[in-house]
């Protein structure tokens, strides 16, 4: 085997068994976050968005911060982020398509809109600052002046859902499933899983740069593909252990909870990154799928809005067949400006 053949081998190899770590603990973190959930009292939407979404998008967090430190690979840690948040919207199509009972948006939280409203805000603000990268007047030191807006607009964000979630909570009354569980045996489970989570990310960045290099991929190819694939296999695995066990809405914010915690890490991000505002280094490439995500977040909000009843074709609604195609077409044109 040629020496350029043996390092691609290990790079996948490497590469692939992160990403099976990853996903096996993704979905122990959906059953012990629902029990968490039924425990606490603080509803399935609310542990989806904010302790779930958290915890699976960790690799999306350490990928980014030793991508920006050790490896030194901007590009990689904004393409991953962005890929995130537009493969997380990919995912509520599949949902759509697999949950036959009816169309997943007719059975879902209100409260889901919220969320994805604020998405789309902070999803702006860094399309904004990818575009607008070498304006002077956008700095702060040697981070962006979209860092602390990003930061504050979350906190703000996880408020108003928090304060929504306990209106409702005081409206309904829910069913106890997990009456053999305690509380406490649900949180060490979960910090496990979380655990595996955390050290799979670590290793994701390096093997990414060895595929890039050896396989002739622009690094804002691999970031928004590859790395962003294998990053989300947490929300891709507890978002579909939600479901096997009926929590669609625990599913749901999952991911776009996760897209809210993903913008965030942009600005850790930035925080880390001590060359420069992270965005003056990396390319307005990104931008695609900056406004791809705004694009499938705002159809999604249709969807929840409406909730149509209808299913095209009988598999699913006509927003989850726009969330494929945009997919699709992001994909593509990164593909083309990447290489």
């Amino acid at each position: 085997m040629r020496v350029g053949g043996r390092a691609m081998f290990i790079a996948w190899s490497e590469f692939l068994a992160c990403a099976l770590a990853i996903a096996l603990a993704g979905y122990q973190l959906a059953r012990y976050g629902d029990v968490i959930a039924e425990k606490t009292g603080l509803g399935r939407t609310w542990i989806g968005v904010v302790l779930v979404a958290t915890v699976t998008s960790l690799p999306e967090l350490v990928t980014g911060l030793s991508s920006v430190t050790l490896a030194s690979a901007p590009d990689i840690a904004v393409g991953n982020v962005l890929g995130a948040c537009v493969f997380n919207l990919l995912l509520l199509a599949f949902l759509d398509f697999l949950y036959r009972e009816m169309p997943i948006y007719r059975k879902a939280s209100s409260g889901h809109i919220l969320v994805a409203g604020f998405s789309i805000i902070l999803i702006g603000l860094v399309v904004f600052g990818l575009l607008a990268k070498d304006d002077a007047a956008l700095r702060l030191g040697h981070i962006g002046i979209y860092t602390p807006l990003i930061l504050l607009l979350y906190v703000v964000a996880m408020r108003s859902l928090y304060v929504q979630e306990r209106r409702v909570s005081t409206e309904t009354e829910e069913i106890e499933i997990y009456g053999s569980y305690s509380t406490s045996g649900a949180v060490i489970r979960y910090a496990i899983a979380s655990a595996i989570v955390v050290v799979a990310g670590v290793a994701i960045p390096f093997a990414a740069l060895d595929l890039a290099e050896a396989m002739g991929w622009g690094q804002s190819f691999v970031g928004t593909l590859l790395v962003a694939a294998a990053t989300t296999l947490p929300e891709t695995a507890s978002t579909l252990g939600a479901i096997r066990i009926g929590a669609v809405d625990l599913a749901i914010g999952n991911l776009f909870g996760s897209n809210l915690f993903n913008v965030t890490i942009l600005a850790y991000d930035d925080i880390a990154y001590m060359k420069g505002p992270l965005f003056a280094d990396t390319s307005s490439t990104n931008a695609i799928s900056g406004v791809s995500a705004i694009m499938m977040s705002a159809a999604a909000v249709v969807a929840l809005y409406v909730r149509p009843a209808t299913r095209v074709l009988k598999v699913g609604g006509w927003v989850s067949f726009a969330l494929l195609f945009t997919y699709m077409l992001n994909s593509w044109m990164l593909y083309l400006g990447g290489n």
